[in-house]
Order: structure tokens, then C-alpha cells, then sequence
């Protein structure tokens, strides 16, 4: 059987997330595109996957020389024109999650107009973490709470796990079973630090650029083989 047959006829995961590392000079060096990103979600939603989370810029890139702040700042933009065609025909819905008070007001009109073209859509959900950092997300989630139990629409008994998870950006998506890094790094660097719990780990020795169709069906293909005991016992 071959390797994309074996994963097709296993549990397929609903959520996924992607850290892109190794998107820049490497990529430059070897004129590859700096994004593979739309290829990889017609790919998962063609395999039924429900949501695909990609990490596109942190909170801290912001500290990353000009040029490369001033790329991470284009991305909407070559998103929005990458994903015409064939996201509408696959029905592909593209959300944004993350800060958006430190953009320039062009960036912020494009993410909108973006999310408001594709809200309606019933494909893969493709959430494009941008200006994101957990430790602002549960933050902000953990804001939205007391604001609720200040106003008493919330008492603090009525707190648990759930209700914070309903909080975060992700509360509209699946529960994360499987977040991938690239370039063979292996660490989360502050990305869905709540959502990762109970999820399976796979950290690919390819760089962004190069991580394609075969390089993901192997990453599913691991997941699959997992023992997943979600803290309890399972043979």
C-alpha cells in the first residue's frame, strides 16, 4: 500500500498546525518561494482535514531587522492574491488570528476584507496566526473573563478549562491533534501553548520551502502510528 493510501485509510487529524521555520535565506538561496502555504491547504482540505493553523508572525518578530519586518507586512497581501482561484473553487475559508493594534490600517483593511470575503465558506479553515503569541492570547482570554465575572455574567466557579478554551482565538476550530515544525528545530516558540496539551508532535528536518505533499503524508503517516492515551491508559 502506498503512503498516501496507508494515511487516507487511517484516522485522519481535524486540526493541524504548522510552525514554517526555515522560510528566509535558505529559501532565497535556492530561488524557492518563501511560502508553499497554499499548496499545503488545498492538500489537507482535499484529505478532509478540518482546520490547518499556520504560524506566520509572532509577537516577537517585531524585533527582527526592518527588511524582514517590512516582508512579514506584505504577507496578507500576497496571501490574498496567492489564494484567488482555487480557495474559492476548493471552498477554503482563510481567518486571521492574533493582535491586529499594531498594523499599519492597509494591512488591517486587507485581513478584514479577507476574512469577510471567505466567512461563509465550509472547506478547511485556514488560520493564519499573524502578530500572534500565546502568552498574549491567554492573556487576552483571561482579560475577557474577569471583565465577565466583574460585570456578573460569569462567576468565578463557572471558570473551568472550557470556558477559557472558548476565550482564545481557536474556539471556533477542532482540538489540535498534531503541530509540525520544520527545519528540524524542535521547539514550540510560544505558539498554541493551550491548544497543544494532548496534541502529537512530528519536527521535519525539511525547511518550509521544501516541505511538500510527501514531506506532510509522512508527518500524518507518523501521527497515525502514535499511541494517543490523552493521560490515561490505552493498549
Amino acid at each position: 500500500m502506498s503512503l498516501e493510501n496507508r494515511v487516507l485509510s487511517g484516522y485522519v487529524p481535524q486540526h493541524i498546525a504548522i510552525i514554517m521555520d526555515g522560510n528566509g535565506r535558505w529559501a532565497k538561496k535556492r530561488s524557492l518561494p518563501r511560502t508553499n502555504l497554499k499548496n499545503i491547504a488545498l492538500v489537507c482540505n482535499e484529505i478532509g482535514i478540518k482546520a490547518l493553523s499556520v504560524y506566520a508572525f509572532s509577537t516577537e518578530n517585531w524585533n527582527r531587522p526592518k527588511e524582514e519586518v517590512d516582508y512579514l507586512m506584505d504577507l496578507p497581501k500576497e496571501f490574498e492574491e496567492t489564494f484567488k482561484g482555487k480557495f474559492k473553487e476548493k471552498n477554503i475559508r482563510v481567518m486571521f488570528s492574533g493582535r491586529r493594534d499594531r498594523f499599519p490600517e492597509h494591512v488591517i483593511e486587507l485581513i478584514e476584507r479577507v476574512e469577510e470575503k471567505t466567512k461563509d465558506r465550509t472547506g478547511l479553515i485556514l488560520n493564519i496566526c499573524f502578530d500572534y503569541g500565546s502568552y498574549t492570547e491567554i492573556t487576552d482570554g483571561v482579560k475577557e473573563i474577569v471583565k465577565e465575572v466583574q460585570s456578573n455574567k460569569l462567576s468565578i466557579d463557572d471558570i473551568t478549562p472550557e470556558i477559557i478554551g472558548n476565550h482564545l482565538y481557536t474556539k471556533d476550530l477542532p482540538k489540535l491533534d498534531l503541530m509540525i515544525r520544520t527545519s528540524g528545530e524542535e521547539r514550540i516558540s510560544n505558539f498554541l501553548l493551550w491548544q497543544i496539551a494532548y496534541s502529537e508532535f512530528y519536527f521535519a528536518k525539511k525547511h518550509w520551502p521544501a516541505f511538500g505533499r510527501k514531506e506532510l503524508f509522512k508527518a500524518l503517516d507518523n501521527f497515525q502510528k502514535r499511541n494517543r492515551r490523552f493521560g490515561g491508559l490505552k493498549e
